[in-house]
C-alpha cells in the first residue's frame, strides 16, 4: 500500500467505527429495550344480594392507558349471605370479608400494598335495605369500611351503586375483555372504531335485580335510559336499565305471593307448579313479605307469623303462567317500544353476553353451548317434570335450595328474555351464556375499577411504533459490512 493511501486508513477506520457505534445505539433506542414493567393491583368487592365476592386484578404499570392489559389474578367468594343480610348485626358484615382479604394480601407484594386501591360496590340487596331502613344500610357500609381499612391498602370507599351503573359497568367489562372498543389499523396508522354490530350487549341477573345494556341501532327515545361514555377517543351512548325486584330471588318471592293469594286453608297450603312434584316445605308468611318488592301487597291485619306449606306440582305450563303474573306486558306509556312494566326499551340488536345467574342456571342444565331455543325449552321441561325424589338423588352434593329453584329460575329466564326483553327465536342465537372471557369473570366489577382508576383513557393512546424486523436485518447487515471493511483496511495498513 502506498504512503499516500496509508495516510487515509486510520481516519477512514475511525470514521467507520464511529458510524458503527452510532448505528448500534440508534438501533437499541428504536427497539425500546427496557426492563419488564412493574405490576399494579386493584381489588373490588362485589357485594350482591345473595353473596359477596372479591376480585383481584393486575396490570403492567407502564400500560395503564392501553387496551386489553388488565387480568384477573384471583376471585374469592365470601362465606355467608350478602352484606344486606347482616342488617341485625352490621359488625358481622365486616368480619365476613376478612378471610378473602387475607388471601388477597398474600398475593400482592408488600411494597405495593399501600398503592393498591380497594373498592366495595353494593348492589340490589343493599338498595332494597336502603329503601327499608336507610340508617341500618349506612351502618352496614360503615362496618365493612372499618374492616377493610384495617388492611395496609388504599381503601377508596364502600357505596351502593345504582342499577344503571351496574348495567353500564358490566357492558364496559365485556367489551374491554373482548377488545371490541377499538382496533389499531396498521394500514392507516391510527385507531378505528369497530362497527356498531361488533359492540356487545350485557345481560346481568342477580338475586334482587336484573340489568340489560346494549348499543342500540337507532336513537334512544327516553334520555333517562341512556348512559354516555367517551372511551379511546370515541363517544358511546348505550341503552341501560335495571329492574329492581326482578332478580331471580325477589321474582320468586313475588311468584309465591301471587300463588298464596289464590290459596286457602289454615295452615295455608300453596301449590307451586315450579317446584318438583313431591317437594314440600313449610315457611312463614314473613319470609315472603319481608321485602319492599312484596311488602306493599301485604293485606291489612295479615299475620306475618302465619305458616304456609309450599307443595310442588311440577307443571311447566302453570309455572310459566304464575311467572307471567308478576309482569305487566301491556303498559307502554308514550313510547312505541317497551320491555315490561311500562319501561321504554329499543329493539335489541347485536350480540349479547348473558352472565351471573343467567349462566349459572343454564350451566346446571347444560344448555350454555349454543343450543337452539327449542332445545333449551325441551331441556327445561324435562328437568321440571322430574320428581323431587329423582332430582335429590341425582344431585346429592348440590344445595337442596338450588335444586328446588332451578326449574323456577329457568322458566323465569325464558319469560324475562323472550317476553320481557323481546328476544325472538331468531335473535335467541345472538345470546351467549358465559361467565368468563379471557380467563376473567364477567360482571360489573372490572368495568367499575377501569372507570375509577382511569385505566381506559378518554382519548386514544398514541401508538408506539417499534422497529420492524426488516429494519433490524438491514441494520445488522450494515454493521457487519462496516466492521469487515474496517478490518480489511487495518490489515492492509499493517501488512
Amino acid at each position: 500500500m502506498g504512503l499516500e493511501m496509508k495516510r487515509w486508513v486510520v481516519p477512514i477506520t475511525l470514521g467507520l467505527t464511529v458510524c458503527t457505534a452510532i448505528t448500534l445505539v440508534l438501533t437499541l433506542l428504536a427497539t425500546n429495550t427496557t426492563l419488564p414493567p412493574g405490576t399494579k393491583f386493584g381489588l373490588v368487592f362485589d357485594a350482591g344480594s345473595s353473596h359477596t365476592s372479591l376480585f383481584l386484578y393486575q396490570w403492567p404499570s407502564d400500560k395503564e392507558n392501553d387496551t386489553g392489559v388488565v387480568s384477573q389474578t384471583m376471585s374469592c367468594d365470601v362465606k355467608g349471605d350478602g352484606i344486606s343480610s347482616y342488617a341485625g348485626n352490621p359488625e358481622a358484615a365486616g368480619s365476613s370479608l376478612r378471610e378473602c382479604l387475607d388471601k388477597a394480601v398474600k398475593l400482592i407484594p408488600a411494597a405495593q400494598l399501600a398503592q393498591t386501591p380497594v373498592y366495595l360496590g353494593a348492589t340490589a340487596g343493599m338498595r332494597i335495605l336502603s329503601l327499608q331502613d336507610p340508617k341500618t344500610a349506612d351502618r352496614v357500609l360503615e362496618e365493612v369500611s372499618k374492616a377493610i381499612q384495617v388492611y395496609p391498602m388504599d381503601f377508596r370507599g364502600a357505596r351502593i351503586i345504582s342499577g344503571a351503573e351496574e348495567g353500564a359497568y358490566g357492558w364496559i367489562t365485556i367489551n374491554y375483555l373482548l377488545d371490541t372498543f377499538t382496533k389499531f389499523s396498521v394500514k392507516n396508522g391510527d385507531w378505528i372504531r369497530p362497527p356498531a354490530t361488533k359492540v356487545l350487549g350485557a345481560l346481568d341477573l342477580g338475586g334482587a335485580s336484573t340489568q340489560i345494556s346494549f348499543f342500540p341501532s337507532g336513537t334512544i327515545e327516553d334520555p333517562s335510559t341512556a348512559s354516555h361514555f367517551r372511551l379511546y377517543g370515541f363517544n358511546y351512548t348505550i341503552y341501560t336499565h335495571s329492574y329492581l325486584c326482578y332478580g331471580q330471588a325477589q321474582a320468586q318471592k313475588q311468584v309465591i305471593l301471587k300463588l298464596s293469594q289464590e290459596s286457602q286453608g289454615t295452615p295455608l297450603q300453596v301449590e307451586h307448579p315450579c317446584y318438583h312434584k313431591g317437594f314440600e316445605e313449610k315457611v312463614t308468611a314473613k319470609s315472603v313479605y319481608d321485602s319492599p318488592c312484596t311488602a306493599y301487597l301485604q293485606p291489612s291485619g295479615f299475620n306475618l307469623d302465619q305458616k304456609m306449606t309450599l307443595v310442588g306440582t311440577g307443571n311447566v305450563t302453570k309455572c310459566q303462567q304464575a311467572i307471567r303474573a308478576i309482569f305487566n306486558f301491556t303498559a307502554c306509556g308514550p313510547h312505541h317500544s317497551c320491555a315490561f312494566n311500562g319501561t321504554y326499551q329499543p329493539d335489541v340488536s347485536g350480540q349479547f353476553f348473558a352472565f351471573s345467574a343467567f349462566f349459572y342456571t343454564f350451566n346446571f342444565l347444560n344448555i350454555t353451548s349454543g343450543q337452539s331455543l327449542s332445545e333449551v325449552v325441551n331441556t327445561i321441561e324435562q328437568y321440571c317434570s322430574r320428581s323431587w325424589t329423582d332430582v335429590a338423588e341425582s344431585y346429592p352434593k348440590h344445595n337442596p335450595k338450588w335444586l328446588r329453584d332451578y326449574c323456577a329460575n329457568a322458566n323465569y329466564i325464558l319469560i324475562l328474555l323472550l317476553e320481557g326483553y323481546k328476544f325472538s327465536e331468531k335473535s335467541w342465537t345472538s345470546i351467549r351464556f358465559q361467565q368468563k372471557a379471557s380467563e376473567t369473570d364477567i360482571g360489573w366489577t372490572l368495568g367499575y375499577m377501569l372507570n375509577l382508576t382511569n385505566i381506559i383513557p378518554v382519548e386514544a393512546p398514541e401508538h408506539v411504533r417499534t422497529q420492524k424486523e426488516g429494519l433490524w436485518v438491514t441494520s445488522i447487515i450494515f454493521l457487519v459490512l462496516t466492521l469487515v471493511a474496517a478490518l480489511v483496511l487495518l490489515l492492509a495498513y499493517f501488512l
